[in-house]
């Protein structure tokens, strides 16, 4: 049997061409999938790497370290996916947050201790003391907040505009009272809790601003304000430091929204006024008011702006319900109180400062307290219609 000569190999440029794309590729592909990782919809529960959460205009910045990393990865600048974006007029988005909040590093190292995913901590009282230190907004979490798990579906409208909701409605952890008839019995104890008796929905909150109801000149009706104005100009509004949402209820039957503001100072405000099916906002009175510029209709406040705020947040306070107020809109300043003393050369020039007109203005001895001791304020005040800026 005759051997036949071996093959001589051949390796020819053509099979060097597809050796070299193939060496190519897949050095292309491990580039991309290691620069681009970002993109991967599975999200890790920690925070971004400090390169690409903390950004400066130019360069990147350091951050303090005694700040928990879930404030970082919230708080610091993102770069933006698809770079520079004309109405951002940036690269990064910055998310909003108090400028006091790292002030508190104990405090918010607490609140941004969560596991991501999972379920918040239930700190209410945590979260309003920030807030009332000025840490507002506060930063956003990653994880579920604490509800009722025998929650009940709320008393439909309008039965709930005047009905007690249930008890499920509430984590009551933060209070002192753990229902909502121990805080509708709380009318009956002494003490001077906030709107000691605004949970009693069948007593004087049913009659409030209703001309049954008044007692003093100081004391105007919501059908008397509104009478001021043409009739169905006043549509939208807000009401500031609201209790328990009586005024808001009282303008929806008008066919009136009004947003309510509340804190919640030992009992569940913002649940309640909710419940009432009024919005509430929880936010102080040292945050911009969140409307935009000549919007609402009226503003009304009953003894929360007074004297206990600084002047000069109290200024900015006032300028900024003039911000919001349409021309023609109507500030309801109900209840305004401060020492006697005070009145003439301090708090009555601040408020004529503002640029109001007047429509209403009463002044009255505040008689809780000893006599000629303590001035009441109840005034309706007018933004120019024509010429207000």
């Amino acid at each position: 049997m005759g051997s036949h000569p071996p093959r001589k190999s051949t390796f020819s440029p053509s099979h060097l061409f597809f050796l070299f794309l193939l060496l190519s590729t897949n050095l292309l592909t491990l580039f991309l999938s290691t620069t681009y990782n970002s993109c991967s919809t599975n999200y890790s529960s920690n925070p971004p790497p400090l390169k690409t959460v903390v950004r400066g205009s130019d360069a990147l910045k350091e951050y303090d370290e005694d700040l928990p990393l879930e404030f970082v990865a919230f708080a610091y600048g993102n770069l933006l996916p698809f770079g520079y974006n004309k109405r951002f007029d940036a690269d990064t988005v910055y998310s909003p947050v108090g400028r006091t909040c790292s002030f508190y590093k104990d405090d918010i190292r607490q609140y941004m201790s969560y596991d991501v995913n999972g379920s918040c901590p239930d700190d209410e009282p945590l979260a309003q003391k920030l807030l009332l230190r000025g840490c507002e907004p506060l930063p956003s979490r990653r994880c579920h907040p604490a509800a009722s798990p025998d929650y009940d579906e709320p008393v439909p409208f309008p039965d709930c505009q005047w009905t007690t909701p249930p008890d499920s409605s509430v984590i009551w952890t933060a209070h002192t009272c753990k229902n909502y008839t121990c805080l509708i019995n709380r009318r009956l104890a002494k003490g001077s809790d906030d709107c000691k008796d605004c949970f009693y929905l069948q007593g004087r909150e049913f009659v409030r601003w209703l001309p049954r109801a008044r007692k003093s000149i100081l004391e105007f009706t919501i059908d008397e304000v509104l009478g001021m104005k043409k009739r169905g100009t006043i549509r939208i509004g807000l009401d500031i430091g609201g209790g328990a949402g009586t005024f808001a209820v009282r303008m929806l039957e008008r066919n009136i929204t009004i947003v309510t503001t509340s804190m919640n100072f030992n009992a569940p405000f913002n649940n309640f006024i909710a419940s009432r099916g009024i919005v509430p906002l929880f936010i102080t009175i040292s945050q911009r008011l969140p409307f935009f510029d000549n919007t609402l209709d009226i503003v009304h406040s009953m003894h929360v702006i007074s004297n206990w705020i600084p002047t000069t947040p109290l200024q900015f306070l006032l300028f900024d319900i003039y911000r919001v107020l349409r021309p023609g809109g109507l500030f309801w300043l109900d209840h305004f109180f401060c020492r006697v003393d005070q009145w003439e050369d301090t708090y009555k020039p601040l408020i004529e400062s503002i640029g109001f007109q007047r429509l209403k203005w009463v002044e009255g001895k505040k008689l809780d307290k000893p006599p000629h001791e303590e001035i009441y304020l109840s005034a309706l005040l007018e933004k120019p219609l024509k010429n207000s800026w």
